[in-house]
């Protein structure tokens, strides 16, 4: 009886006080704030060359792997073999080439990212002095729109660059 007595009293003392929580999307911050679209701008432009080179150099290569399978019945033996050395060896250029392409990209993107996580947190931050919230989460299962602050740190970010 004692300790639903002390039960109560503790329920009773969060409720007078009353939590302010809040709750940010992290991945909509990522997608819509103004400076994570000028960060996918940055690399769609630094490698819109070379994701054409490479999509043209697998354009070749399958028109001459094409053109290899239709004419190799009607070559001889030498010519075939040195013809599908020369794919192979091009294939394999261009599997290298893939690969450091989404090794580049990959780096730059999580260099653009981190710099955008970084100025929401700094937003983050900010809101939470100014409006004295006692806790902000950024994962959650569910989060209803009353906690969620998600569109006043967008809001924050495109309005001074998230500086």
């Amino acid at each position: 009886m004692l300790t639903a007595g002390l039960l109560a009293m503790a329920v009773q003392g969060v409720q007078a006080q009353e939590l302010k929580i809040g709750y940010v999307n992290s991945d909509r911050v990522l997608r819509d704030a103004t400076p994570a679209k000028a960060a996918q701008a940055r690399l769609e432009q630094e490698f819109s060359r070379r994701e054409k080179e490479l999509a043209d150099m697998a354009a070749k290569l399958k028109t001459a792997g094409d053109k290899l399978e239709k004419e190799a019945p009607t070559l001889a033996e030498s010519e075939r073999s040195r013809r599908q050395r020369e794919l192979v060896e091009q294939d394999r250029d261009f599997q290298r080439r893939r690969r450091e392409f989404q090794e580049d990209l990959n780096s730059r993107k999580n260099e653009e990212l981190s710099a955008v996580v970084e100025r929401a947190n700094r937003v983050i931050k900010q809101i939470f002095e100014q409006e004295k919230y006692d806790l902000i989460l950024q994962e959650a299962v569910f989060a209803g729109p009353k906690v969620d602050i998600t569109e006043k740190v967008i809001k924050a970010l495109n309005a001074n660059g998230g500086k």
